[in-house]
């Protein structure tokens, strides 16, 4: 910290790396959306976005870890600040959940005339809950239990333990990772199928 500073809190140099973080998310997003659907270009500019993300997640990190190590900025109320702000930001995602569930169980359990008084609406097809959300389910509470085992393990020095918890949370996602990637394809010529009859009958009328 600056001799002359006269507070405990940071105030930051211009960064261009929120610019250019913005733009490779901008880039990956019309990237991605090409890609699926096709066109040309757009795997490489899905490409140019995801690197231009990664290389800002890069230098940002490296002048956050410069500014409170080498420079001294991050005094008690910079980090008190930086401690709130994550906790706000996982009440904001708190609240997202609350909001999207929310307006789920608002939609089916108290159904409108405009949808026809029934849930899940006419003409859309469900996933049967007992098979592929039931595997993620499991998956998902298998491999958070599995993760606090080995929390508590490495804070009790239980370094075999914590190896094995670890093993464990992975084992599941890498089964789930294989299983979505060999169905990826399958469900996407699915996807385009259903599209192209939709146009052709579109069009025949």
């Amino acid at each position: 910290m600056s001799v002359s500073q006269k507070h405990p809190y940071h105030l930051v140099d211009p960064s261009p790396w929120p610019l250019l973080g913005s733009l490779g998310a901008l880039a990956s997003t019309i990237g991605g959306v090409m890609y699926m659907h096709s066109f040309q270009g757009g795997g490489t500019l899905l490409s140019l976005g995801l690197g231009m993300i990664l290389y800002t997640m890069f230098v940002w990190w490296r002048d956050v870890i410069r500014e409170s190590t080498y420079e001294g900025h991050h005094t008690f109320v910079v980090q008190l600040g930086l401690r709130y702000g994550m906790i706000l930001f996982i009440v904001s995602e708190v609240m997202f959940f609350l909001a999207f569930f929310w307006a789920f169980f608002h939609s089916s359990l108290g159904t409108t005339v405009e949808i026809g008084a029934i849930w899940p609406p006419k003409g859309i097809d469900v996933l049967n809950p007992s098979e592929f959300p039931f595997l993620n389910t499991l998956i998902l509470l298998s491999s958070g239990a599995a993760v606090t085992w080995a929390h508590h393990a490495i804070l009790a020095g239980f370094k075999k333990q914590a190896v094995y918890a670890l093993v464990a949370t992975r084992r599941p996602l890498d089964y789930q990772g294989n299983f979505l990637i060999t169905s990826r394809n399958h469900t996407i010529a699915d996807a385009r199928n259903e599209t192209d009859a939709t146009l052709h009958l579109n069009q025949a009328q």
